[in-house]
């Protein structure tokens, strides 16, 4: 049977309009009912997380319409008594010929929103960010098989229908499982997305293929038969069930979107020196690379000048290339992480959250505070350290995002208007001081006398 002649028997061909128009459907509805179109593109634009979120409403369908259509021409292949009539050919041959279809049909349907969102995104994906497609693809081949063999079993008017209802809800409940963790990973349908930056790391990917590759080939052996039938379906049954075993026993030690993944791999731009600043190049904002440079080598120098105590990084890089904070190198003296593409990707092109996010990892205090304010315990330190980030705060100009933050902390302190009040006052006073030296002297004595109003049992983060 010719290529041609194939796809106008199978049911692929006239089951296309429903499936595509299904697809077509979810793809320009329920793709942007969260985030609508002028969202979408804005940014950043990871190729990785674009295929993620184009495949998330379609793994299920694309398994349950393979395992459908895979069914009925397996039932036909059963009716039209190939084992019989055609006893020398290959019967891998005839079922990967009769199968082609199906498997089209499910490879269309993941291909589809895949192709639809890297134009709408205008993204050139690499081979590391087809990987979830990939899997996919490889698992729909998986249920094809399956389904086959069930077409062969089964009455096929009944089990086409049943078995792509039951695979669609099996598949897609997964998602709700707790306890145990394990049904999330390996159903094909990906509980993991990358973070900008990240890739799937093999094991992500690779668990749920092998988890259905195993079950099917067991399923195929099963089925095709031959010499020596009964030894080789017990070697299939056994190593099918070793492999699911392990794939079940590693994706159980992974949390709820805990699949392992790999960071960094955005490319990024450098530009200056003390320090150089780089950006993510597909964040956004990497037009305004250089703006963002001066300002922080300017609010550096500004927080120097009035007598801030810096060690000027040699680096300081934007945090959305490491966006999962799992994964992101911690700052340290010689390399800080800053928000830079989320604060400098704004219309109106102001950079005080530039500035204030340099403030707010320049000030640094010789010890470490409580981590929130608790009833019963002495929050006397929070004057004294507000105070003095609030003086340096006013020698870069970004009081006011500062005092708006605090603000909303102060909410679980009882006397948090006369908190404030006393903040803005020792501020005030600090800042009224008529040399350089007093209030830099100002600066380190408050940072001093707050770390010692901290409660003895009181440590928490700085």
């Amino acid at each position: 049977m010719n290529l041609r002649a194939l796809l106008r028997s199978s049911s692929a061909l006239w089951t296309a309009p429903v499936w595509v128009g299904i697809v077509v459907f979810y793809f320009f509805h329920a793709l942007h009912l969260v985030h609508p179109y002028a969202e979408v593109i804005g940014g950043p634009l990871w190729a990785p997380q674009q295929v993620t979120i184009a495949l998330l409403y379609f793994h299920a369908f694309a398994y349950a319409i393979t395992l459908g259509l895979a069914t009925w021409d397996g039932g036909r292949l059963k009716k039209d008594r190939v084992r019989d009539l055609a006893p020398s050919r290959s019967l891998y041959h005839v079922a990967a010929r009769t199968l082609m279809p199906a498997v089209g049909a499910g490879w269309a349907i993941l291909l589809l929103p895949v192709t639809m969102r890297l134009i709408e995104t205008r993204l050139v994906p690499t081979l590391m960010a087809l990987l979830p497609l990939f899997m996919s693809m490889g698992i729909v081949c998986a249920y094809a098989v399956v389904g086959c063999a069930l077409g062969h079993i089964a009455p096929r008017l009944i089990a086409a229908p049943l078995s792509a209802v039951a695979a669609f809800y099996l598949v897609s409940k997964t998602f709700t499982y707790s306890d145990p963790l394990w049904p999330r990973h390996v159903s094909g349908m990906l509980d993991t997305g990358p973070a900008f930056g990240e890739y799937y790391a093999a094991p992500t990917v690779l668990v749920p293929f092998l988890f259905a590759a195993a079950f099917a080939l067991a399923v195929a052996v099963w089925w095709i038969g031959g010499p020596r039938r009964h030894l080789w379906r017990v070697i299939a049954a056994v190593t099918a069930l070793a492999v699911m075993t392990v794939c079940a026993r590693t994706a159980s030690g992974w949390g709820v979107g805990g699949g392992p993944v790999t960071a960094g791999h955005a490319p990024a731009r450098c530009a200056g020196s003390t320090p150089q600043v780089c950006m993510a190049e597909a964040g956004g904002a990497i037009e305004k690379l250089d703006a963002v440079q001066r300002e922080v080598a300017s609010t550096l120098r500004r927080l120097r000048a009035a007598g801030v105590d810096i060690t000027v990084p040699a680096t300081v890089t934007d945090d959305v290339l490491y966006e999962r904070e799992l994964t992101r190198p911690p700052s340290t003296k010689s390399t800080w992480s800053l928000p830079l593409t989320a604060q400098a990707d704004r219309p109106d092109g102001d950079l005080t959250g530039i500035r204030y996010a340099v403030l707010l990892n320049s000030v640094t205090f010789p010890c470490r505070f409580p981590a929130s304010f608790v009833p019963g315990v002495s929050a006397d330190w929070v004057v004294n350290h507000d105070a003095a980030v609030l003086w340096a705060a006013y020698e870069v100009d970004v009081q006011d995002p500062y005092l708006a933050w605090r603000k909303s902390e102060y909410g679980q302190i009882a006397n948090r208007d006369e908190v404030l009040a006393k903040v803005q006052e020792r501020a005030a006073k600090g800042r009224a001081l008529p040399t350089l030296e007093r209030r830099a002297a100002w600066f380190e004595q408050e940072k001093a006398k707050a770390c010692r109003l901290i409660p003895t049992s009181g440590a928490g983060s700085s």
